[in-house]
């Protein structure tokens, strides 16, 4: 066993240890939420990595969600059989939306576009079926009678859903890792430099997109049916929508892209941000949070284009240069 899989280890046994140690119910309600949101954001940037930045996610969390609770409470389908079936309908939207694109060579900001309108095209849904939806006002799944929470994925333990999201954000780090050392990353990054030249060397260019593409919105659809179950209450600005889809690719950038727990450390930058703008401004900071992240994405694009655990890891790994004056001197040998 090597150092790095004993640390995983430990630190995977730590984290399960927390709801057991600390069981302040605010405090878990933090990290419940940093490590759905965590999960979310490396979703996006298993796309966003090979420069395939999507400003569609949002819609694809806001489906997860919706059709979860819609059909929990129109249909009495359990969200066990519902979180599979909200998954597989934001599949086949990224299908419909990104196969023509990647078929004839859609990319670039055309792309960015093409994705921006399928966002606002499930908000606006989501928005016009207030008679189903709740619109604008929001939804909330229907509670499960007493002894039927199990069913209905409904846990009022916090420790519970912490567990919960533990799992699926350890499942997420492992989907990022195995793309990491598949040959799909090794396709994709040889298509992110010059589609031409991946084709010519016999990558099938629309089939590894389209294979990034999918996985990253199942991942993102069950983020967002967890989010549901979780918090109980849903809107199109909490889960789907443009402004959702930006704090995706604001919190993936700022904690690094190309790092497996990047996403997790601009989660946690995201989340605590948006909570202490809460408890000191309360309503007044409405929105506030999104012009944050605008600035310090442009600032972080500038000066930290690898993120923050991005630098770090570059800044640990390149070597130290010697104090100017302290170089070391070679003496030349001298001729017989």
């Amino acid at each position: 066993m090597n150092r790095q899989l004993a640390g995983w280890i430990v630190a995977l046994i730590v984290l399960v240890a927390v709801p057991f140690v600390h069981r302040d119910p605010y405090h878990l309600h933090i990290m419940v939420l940093i490590l759905i949101w965590s999960f979310a954001y490396t979703s996006w940037s298993i796309m966003g990595r090979f420069g395939l930045v999507s400003l569609g996610h949002g819609g694809f969390m806001g489906i997860g969600a919706y059709v979860t609770a819609l059909l929990w409470n129109h249909l009495g389908i359990t969200p066990w059989i519902g979180i599979p079936l909200s998954m597989v309908t934001a599949g086949v939207l990224a299908l419909i939306v990104a196969y023509p694109c990647f078929r004839f060579r859609i990319t670039g900001h055309y792309f960015v576009l093409v994705t921006l309108a399928l966002s606002g095209i499930v908000l606006q849904v989501i928005t016009a079926t207030r008679d189903y939806t709740g619109g604008s006002l929001g939804y909330t799944p229907q509670r499960a009678p007493s002894g039927r929470g199990l069913i209905a994925l409904q846990f009022d333990d916090k420790a519970t859903w912490y567990l919960i999201a533990l799992a699926v954000w350890v499942v997420g780090l492992v989907v990022w890792r195995a793309i990491d050392r598949s040959m799909s990353r090794h396709a994709m990054e040889a298509i992110s430099e010059d589609e031409d030249a991946a084709a010519a060397a016999g990558v099938n260019v629309t089939a590894e997109k389209l294979k990034i593409t999918l996985i990253s919105a199942l991942m993102t659809a069950l983020s967002g049916a967890l989010y549901c179950q979780y918090q109980m209450f849903i809107s199109p600005d909490t889960v789907s929508g443009i402004a959702v889809s930006l704090q995706m690719v604001f919190a993936a950038i700022v904690g690094g892209v190309y790092v497996a727990l990047g996403p997790t450390v601009g989660a946690v930058i995201t989340i605590l941000l948006a909570e202490v703008l809460r408890i000191s401004f309360g309503t007044k900071a409405v929105g506030w949070d999104n012009l944050v992240y605008g600035v310090l994405l442009v600032l972080f694009i500038i000066f930290l284009p690898k993120g923050i655990l991005g630098s770090v890891i570059d800044l640990i790994k390149s070597p130290r240069k010697p104090p100017r004056g302290h170089e070391q001197q070679t003496v030349p040998i001298a001729r017989r």
